[in-house]
């Protein structure tokens, strides 16, 4: 593990367009087709970012290294409205992708920290920036009185289930895409839990 990692709760204001991109970069290919362009994804994704519900790993300049979201039934790490959709796509395309993108929804359950994505610079990777913030997340499901964390990893991300199965993430259920695979460009995805 490299020294001078910084675990942090939210991330700085001036660290949110990276922020940005570095969720764009991990779920470019499953949102991708639904929020392309990238420059109008890159606009709405800075735009719905809440800081409230993040962890962040600075470097020793301060400079964002990693980001684990969280979601409780006070908001999410990406907490956008229709409106924000409307406000970045116009009203036709600003709906259409907010149906869509509601068939990713997870609901919140009681006594369970629902994760809202975890995603380390591609510099930054192998230095256990993954590890240090699933801890921390374990950390936050405790301090808020929570039993349980839970994520759900894609059949096309083996190499974060093999993280998550390391870090005592068992895995649960499994859910079928069907016909949207060919939108969001995975077949199924794996709920997996830890105890804290």
């Amino acid at each position: 593990m490299s020294a001078g990692i910084t675990i942090v709760p939210g991330f700085p204001e001036d660290q949110r367009p990276v922020a940005a991109g570095l969720f764009w970069q991990a779920f470019r290919g499953k949102l991708g087709k639904v929020l392309s362009p990238e420059r109008k994804a890159m606009q709405l994704i800075e735009r719905i970012l809440d800081p409230d519900f993040a962890i962040s790993a600075l470097g020793q300049e301060g400079d964002l290294l990693g980001l684990a979201g969280f979601k409780t039934a006070k908001g999410a790490l990406v907490a956008g409205e229709l409106s924000d959709m409307t406000a970045v796509f116009g009203p036709f395309g600003g709906f259409w992708r907010g149906m869509v993108l509601d068939v990713l929804e997870r609901d919140v359950e009681p006594g369970i920290l629902l994760m809202d994505g975890i995603f380390v610079s591609e510099r930054a990777r192998g230095q256990g920036i993954g590890t240090k913030l699933l801890d921390a997340v374990c950390i936050e499901a405790q301090r808020q009185q929570l039993s349980r964390v839970r994520l759900d990893v894609i059949d096309t991300n083996p190499r974060a289930r093999a993280l998550y199965e390391r870090q005592g993430f068992m895995p649960l259920s499994r859910e079928e895409t069907g016909p949207l695979k060919y939108v969001f460009g995975f077949s199924s995805a794996t709920r997996m839990e830890r105890p804290v």
